[in-house]
């Protein structure tokens, strides 16, 4: 069961980033006057907001702990279970994930943006945003050690690197809408380098063998 577990999990980037980005599409067009080139993701989950509600559990809340599981069984596909710097980047990653979903139990209050709920929300997104590259630097030395996962580790350290780089160019004021959803795409690039290295996985049993029955 595990092992099964494991293979639709290293999928869940693949549903994660497909819920986000139809939900925000979609809380955009909601939204009278909104620019996906403007305004902050956070706005469409914003009190009062048309169809905050749904953005804020399918697009924090759904992908979020879709990727937090994923991250969790991660850890058990890591080369000979990982060493202790690598499972607790494992566990980085899940903690960066859940505070991705946080964002929407404290969804922003637009018309309070120093009240406790904006500050919970800002407080979620940079735990979220720094999380993620302290995950990457714990995981990524195992994974180049190993010949066949050196590919993901690249591809983890590179995204981490790219959320550092759109986070703080937006937080400077440098394209910040835009930057926001460069952050959050390169952090479902990383997620996806996870779920391919977890496939590759010999701890996970080939795909095609989930289907066979059983023994008798």
């Amino acid at each position: 069961m595990g092992t099964r577990l494991a293979y639709w999990l290293s999928w869940a980037p693949v549903a994660a980033a497909a819920a986000f980005v139809l939900t925000a599409l979609a809380g955009g067009l909601a939204v009278d006057g909104y620019s996906h080139a403007r305004h902050p993701l956070a706005l469409l989950g914003a009190r009062g907001v048309p169809g905050s509600d749904t953005f804020n559990l399918l697009g924090w809340g759904v992908p979020g702990l879709l990727l937090a599981m994923q991250a969790v069984m991660l850890r058990e596909c890591l080369p000979g279970k990982g060493n202790f710097v690598a499972r607790l980047g494992a566990w980085s990653l899940a903690l960066s994930a859940l505070a991705f979903a946080a964002q929407g139990l404290w969804p922003l209050d637009a018309a309070d943006l120093e009240g406790v709920g904006s500050r919970r929300h800002a407080l979620a997104w940079m735990l979220w945003w720094v999380a993620y590259p302290a995950a990457a630097a714990l995981l990524a030395p195992a994974l180049l050690r190993q010949a066949g996962q050196r590919r993901a580790g690249a591809w983890l350290l590179l995204s981490a690197l790219a959320v550092l780089a759109c986070v703080l160019s937006a937080r400077a004021g440098w394209w910040p809408a835009p930057g926001g959803r460069l952050a959050i795409a390169a952090w479902f690039a990383g997620h996806l380098a996870c779920g391919a290295l977890m496939r590759r996985s010999p701890e996970i049993a080939p795909a095609q063998a989930f289907w066979e029955p059983p023994p008798r």
